[in-house]
């Protein structure tokens, strides 16, 4: 799926404004803190994150902390989409 540059700026915004706005980091390729991290850093990890259907149940798989974390910092939406709310 290809994202338009537009609307990942905006995203990679919102979540570096968040992060500054709540004093928290997330950690970069090198498992660093940053207040700035790069949206292809950020989805990459979700990549290995399925809805997978047992006996009628769809459960989310590899959904880590770190993963919540994120999809909180990212707000309502997002974490909609993964089941979160």
């Amino acid at each position: 799926m290809k994202i338009s540059n537009g609307f990942y700026t905006l995203g990679e915004r919102q979540l570096r404004q968040t992060l500054a706005q709540t004093q928290q980091t997330l950690p970069n390729q090198l498992g660093k803190p940053t207040q700035r991290p790069t949206l292809r850093w950020i989805f990459q990890p979700f990549m290995t994150v399925h809805l997978v259907t047992l006996n009628g149940v769809k459960p989310i798989t590899n959904l880590t902390p770190l993963r919540q974390r994120i999809l909180r910092l990212m707000g309502a939406s997002c974490q909609k989409y993964y089941l979160m709310t």
